[in-house]
C-alpha cells in the first residue's frame, strides 16, 4: 500500500461530530451524557487534521444503545444519493487508530478490517454488529475518507434518540462545525428517528440549551 493507507479520514456523522467526545475515542475517558467509559487507541496521537466533510448518504436512528439511555443512535445509509447532504466531521489518523475506534464503537469486538477491499468494493461488512461495516466514501490529499455504520441500509425500525445523545451531535454541529441554531433544527428536524418524534418546540429548545 501507497502512503494513503498509512493514514485514513474518518469521517464521523454523529456522536464524534464533537471532537470532545470523538477524542475519548484516542485518548479513554467517559464523554458527558454517555453510560460508558471508552479505553481509548493503543496509539494516543491526536489527529493530525481535521476537517467539515459533506457526505452524500442518508442520517438516520435506530437501534437502542446502552451508552445512550437505551435509545436510537445515529447511522447512514449505503445508497449514495448525491441529494442528501449529511454532515460529518473527518479526523485524519493512523489506520491502527482506524480500527480501534471502530472496535470500541462495536463494543471492543476484535474486528479484521482490509481496507483494499473496503476501498475496492465501496463498502465491506467484516462482522455482523451496528457499526461492522466500514464504508469508503472519498479519497482527499490522497488519503481514503472512510466512516462505519450498519449493513441494513435503512431496512430497520427508526428509534427516537435520547437528548443527551442529540446534545452530543448538537455540540458538533455547533462547536465543531460552526452551523447556528436554525440551521441545527432544520438539518435534524426531517431525520428519520426524529421527524414526527420531536417537535420543531422540542428539538429547538434542546439545541438552544447546548453551548
Amino acid at each position: 500500500m501507497n502512503k494513503s493507507t498509512n493514514y485514513v479520514w474518518y469521517a464521523s456523522y454523529g456522536s464524534n461530530l464533537s471532537r470532545e467526545r470523538f477524542l475519548c475515542y484516542i485518548k479513554g475517558g467517559r464523554p458527558r451524557g454517555s453510560q460508558k467509559v471508552e479505553v481509548g487507541c493503543r496509539d494516543q496521537s491526536l489527529p493530525i487534521d481535521e476537517a467539515t466533510y459533506m457526505m452524500h448518504y442518508p442520517l438516520y436512528f435506530a437501534k437502542r444503545s446502552a451508552r445512550w439511555q437505551d435509545q436510537g443512535v445515529a447511522f447512514i445509509g449505503l445508497t449514495k444519493d448525491e441529494r442528501v447532504h449529511t454532515y460529518s466531521r473527518k479526523y485524519l489518523i493512523t489506520v491502527e487508530q482506524f480500527v480501534d475506534v471502530v472496535k470500541q464503537e462495536n463494543n471492543g469486538v476484535k474486528i479484521e478490517i482490509n481496507l483494499e477491499e473496503v476501498i475496492l468494493n465501496r463498502f465491506k461488512t467484516f462482522r455482523n454488529s451496528w457499526y461492522g461495516t466500514i464504508l469508503y466514501v472519498g479519497e482527499e490529499q490522497g488519503y481514503p475518507i472512510l466512516t462505519f455504520t450498519a449493513d441494513w441500509d435503512l431496512d430497520v425500525p427508526f428509534v427516537r434518540p435520547s437528548k443527551e445523545y442529540l446534545s452530543m451531535i448538537i455540540h458538533g454541529l455547533k462547536t465543531t462545525l460552526a452551523l447556528d441554531d436554525n440551521e441545527i433544527v432544520e438539518y435534524l428536524l426531517k431525520k428519520p428517528g426524529i421527524d414526527g418524534v420531536y417537535t420543531r418546540e422540542e428539538l429547538d429548545e434542546i439545541v438552544r440549551a447546548v453551548e
